[in-house]
């Protein structure tokens, strides 16, 4: 997720992760033919992968402000064995790939694979990710470190790793945000803050440095 209009309390905060966790587990009883799909999916350290969360005000808002259908993200690694996806989602956190999928929206996501990647540079970017676990949700979209969106997690990772920087970052206020004004300013207290400057999941997956390769 990437723009600052998530819940500012704890108790939202926590309503929101208790249903996107309890959307996970309904998810495997009904998105297995995704997890299916998935095997199918030539998988490779470092791949971005993107889905799309299950619909809701914030989560309609994040999608319809970027024109986009995917409203997070998260890169792909592989962890004695399993397949992992690195995440900022109430913090950075380590995901396994068939819990990610189940929870998105009809099961449905995209791999992108980052040109030019050797397993040097897929290590690197490994060890930049793991730098990063436990940190707090980034509510305030600063350029620091102490706290991580999800996009801005794999942006960060791979401009650390190997100075890549994917994507482009852009004004709030250069996006799709009419339609959704009241939401954003009920969000932010009544504010509208079109100068902020965010690296979104639609503006990774157009990075020219990207190749989709799975959906």
């Amino acid at each position: 997720m990437t723009l600052r209009i998530l819940p500012k309390s704890p108790g939202a905060w926590a309503r929101l992760c208790f249903s996107v966790a309890v959307l996970a587990v309904l998810g495997v009883r009904f998105h297995a033919d995704a997890v299916v799909a998935s095997w199918f999916y030539a998988k490779q350290e470092g791949d971005i992968l993107f889905q799309s969360l299950p619909h809701g005000e914030l989560i309609d808002a994040i999608e319809g402000i970027t024109r986009s259908p995917w409203s997070h993200c998260g890169v792909l690694i592989q962890r004695e064995g399993r397949w992992i996806v690195v995440e900022a989602i109430g913090e950075v956190r380590e995901t396994p790939l068939k819990d990610w999928i189940v929870r998105s929206r009809g099961g449905r996501f995209a791999a992108f694979r980052v040109k030019g990647l050797t397993p040097a540079d897929r290590e690197r970017v490994k060890t930049a990710l793991a730098h990063l676990i436990g940190r707090p949700y980034d509510f305030d979209y600063a350029p620091d470190d102490q706290a991580i969106y999800c996009s801005e997690l794999a942006y960060k990772a791979y401009d650390a790793a190997l100075q890549r920087r994917l994507g482009t970052w852009q004004r709030l206020g250069d996006l799709d945000w009419k339609p959704f004004e009241s939401f954003i300013r009920q969000m932010e207290a009544g504010t509208l803050p079109l100068d902020r400057p965010m690296i979104t999941p639609a503006g990774l997956a157009a990075s020219e440095q990207l190749q989709r390769v799975f959906r």
